[in-house]
């Protein structure tokens, strides 16, 4: 209930003052401005002295607030180590990769010296008991992919599939290399 002298806000506008009359459920209120302006009862909402504002942001305690804003200390343990996680070697044959200037080579150059290149990686990963590599070689017309399938078959040791969608798209190949026991 609003009483003569109350601080008062206008709901869904910025004004404020202070009630004059309270006649039924109209309320006649000075603004801060000066005017007198009238309005229903449920358009109004009493606001508190800024003076009772002020004695309650004392109450609050000084010393909660400076340990809210405190820097905590670093809790102290040890971590474990993680092994390094290695990366599965990608190998991408495009001609761009293979060499500097392309001119000059014919078609059948460029697809054998990116045979010969993965022939290569294979050899090498087999060597050295690598059990999985990748090779990027473009979607295109697939003449490359189907080299490399060609290439991948004649090996008892190895087998291979398209590579994760996701990350390379149709252009790859994963080599999964079947390591003999020494």
């Amino acid at each position: 209930m609003l009483n003569k002298g109350d601080k008062v806000a206008v709901l869904d506008e910025a004004i404020n003052g202070v009630v004059l009359t309270v006649n039924g459920q109209e309320v006649t209120i000075e603004t801060e401005d000066g005017f007198v302006m009238n309005f229903a009862v449920n358009e109004l909402v009493k606001t508190s002295d800024s003076v009772n504002l002020m004695d309650s942001i004392r109450r609050i305690n000084i010393e909660e607030i400076k340990k809210e804003k405190a820097i905590p200390k670093p809790r102290s343990f040890v971590k474990e180590r993680k092994e390094k996680e290695v990366g599965v070697p990608e190998f991408d044959l495009h001609i761009e990769k293979l060499v500097k200037n392309k001119h000059g080579m014919s078609n059948y150059d460029i697809l054998t010296l990116q045979a010969e290149t993965a022939q290569r990686h294979i050899e090498f990963a087999i060597k050295n008991r690598i059990p999985k590599i990748v090779f990027i070689h473009g979607v295109g017309e697939g003449v490359l992919k189907a080299e490399l399938d060609f290439l991948l078959g004649r090996y008892d040791n190895i087998d291979f599939q398209e590579a994760n969608y996701q990350k390379y798209g149709q252009g790859a190949t994963e080599v999964f290399i079947k390591q003999s026991k020494k």
